[in-house]
């Protein structure tokens, strides 16, 4: 079994792709800068950061292919217990922890929860793949991504992997941001579950298990075209009602993602610095973790009065600068994600 080595270009993709997760988060230019009564800044530069989860995707199954490759159902248990408990512990904080302070002060709290514990269960099947709160569904997804890939690996058909995960993602597409014109339906989002996180974690376990590689600038216009590919189906779907910066994944986000992380890998060495590695270990955590600061800084927003462009800079740079704080002060309790990582699943005999 080949060990992973740290590859710092991915340490500082995650980190950039991080960043751009949060700028997404903090709905930049949202309610103001309107062009035609419309959005666009908060358009464009919502699109511009959906790079940032199929890259995360790619790159978890290029680090976990040797392993997943040589023993696929240990390796996920190994992989996802701690991933889970992460994600359970969480959802939890998000279920109790109240978004709206107003509210709060003025019906209390358990008014405050409740109408979101009733907004949760309008779709319980959909709110069991995404937990506590809407950014945790990346956890899940990521785990049975890695389960569904084992099954292909234990029954010796890996040949099949990305052609029946571009199936399943075309049917993402169908009955996502192609609904518009499908007028398809299903019972979850389909961000959440497998349909985009299938075919991009297996991306990445065959980029590492056939060793494909393209040159920089090969991988810079395969990028650049799936670039211009998401970005045209995103003005065509608007203008037949799907809102621009409501999509989460298109077909041209398969050859933007993979573009990136062909070049990432051709520049193995880009961001080997010290500072990159630290920060590289706080993504988890922060990923967790920043959301709740966004809701923070949103209500002391409201309290302050401050609007349009003010309330984007506060908003995304305090997440920016606080989060990393809260989460190295974390780091040192019971709530270390450093320490749920090193978790193992209990054996069968201690479930018995």
């Amino acid at each position: 079994m080949s060990n992973n080595k740290i590859v710092s270009s991915f340490e500082l993709a995650r980190i950039v792709a991080l960043i751009a997760v949060i700028s997404i988060h903090c709905q930049l230019f949202l309610t103001h800068s309107l062009v035609n009564d419309e959005p666009w800044f908060n358009y464009l530069t919502n699109q511009a950061a959906r790079f940032a989860v199929p890259l995360f995707f790619i790159i978890a199954g290029y680090l976990i292919q040797p392993k997943l490759n040589e023993s696929p159902y240990r390796t996920v248990r190994a992989y996802s217990y701690p991933i889970m408990v992460i994600w359970a512990i969480w959802s939890v904080t998000y279920l109790v922890i109240p978004f709206n302070l107003a509210t709060v002060s003025e019906f209390g709290y358990l008014a405050e929860r409740q109408q979101y514990w009733d907004y949760l269960m309008q779709n319980p099947l959909n709110s069991l793949f995404e937990g506590g709160l809407v950014h945790l569904w990346f956890l899940p997804s990521l785990c049975l991504a890695v389960l569904m890939i084992a099954w292909f690996v234990d029954n010796h058909c890996r040949t099949l992997l990305i052609p029946f995960a571009a199936i399943i993602y075309t049917y993402g597409l169908i009955a996502g941001s192609y609904q518009v014109i499908t007028h398809d339906e299903t019972a979850i989002f389909t961000r959440n579950g497998p349909f985009i996180s299938f075919l991009m974690v297996s991306i990445g376990f065959e980029i590492r298990r056939h060793h494909w590689k393209l040159s920089a600038s090969k991988s810079i216009l395969l990028a650049v075209f799936g670039i211009a590919l998401h970005y045209s189906e995103a003005f065509y779907l608007h203008q037949l009602g799907h809102e621009f910066n409501s999509n989460d994944f298109l077909i041209g986000t398969v050859f933007w993602a993979t573009g990136l992380f062909l070049w990432l890998q051709s520049q193995p060495q880009l961001g080997n610095y010290p500072i990159v590695h630290t920060l590289a270990k706080l993504v988890l955590p922060m990923y967790v973790v920043h959301l709740l600061v966004i809701i923070g800084l949103n209500n002391v927003a409201g309290l302050l009065g401050v609007e349009f462009m003010a309330r984007d800079a506060l908003v995304f740079i305090g997440t920016l600068l606080i989060t990393p704080v809260i989460v190295i002060l974390l780091e040192k309790t019971p709530l270390s994600t450093a320490s749920f990582r090193k978790l193992k699943p209990p054996s069968s005999k201690q479930l018995v």
